[in-house]
């Protein structure tokens, strides 16, 4: 659940730096959002094998 709730504090960072980025054409916070959207994919992936692990042990 730590990973999971790891992920979606990151999605809230990016949220904040997409718009910062998109909206108000802050090209720094395009540089963080893509960062940030590259730990997301990281912690999906460990999300997804935690799932998978415990499906297997059931």
């Amino acid at each position: 659940m730590e990973n999971y709730n790891n992920l979606k504090e990151l999605i809230a960072l990016a949220d904040k730096d997409a718009v910062a980025f998109f909206e108000k054409g802050n090209s720094t916070a395009g540089i963080r959002l893509r960062r940030t959207l590259q730990q997301v994919k990281i912690s999906a992936t460990a999300v997804r094998q935690e799932i998978s692990e415990k499906k297997k042990r059931k």
